[in-house]
């Protein structure tokens, strides 16, 4: 493990970003980061099918929508 520097701005987006998703700040850098990795690795697929493959890959199963009604 180590320190990884960022500049104030991106820290503060950080802060903010992890407070919507109920996540550290350390957990949201992290997911950030992950998900940066696989986007390079992957620039085919979009934000929304990398998360759904990761979920699918962790045994996450998502129930079925419901029709909205009108």
């Amino acid at each position: 493990m180590g320190i990884v520097n960022i500049d104030d701005e991106l820290h503060d987006q950080l802060r903010k970003a992890s407070t919507v998703s109920s996540r550290s700040i350390n957990a949201q850098a992290a997911f950030w980061i992950k998900i940066g990795m696989l986007c390079e690795m992957n620039p085919t697929r979009n934000f929304n099918e990398i998360v759904a493959r990761e979920l699918e890959a962790a045994g996450v199963v998502a129930p079925a929508l419901k029709a909205a009604l009108a």
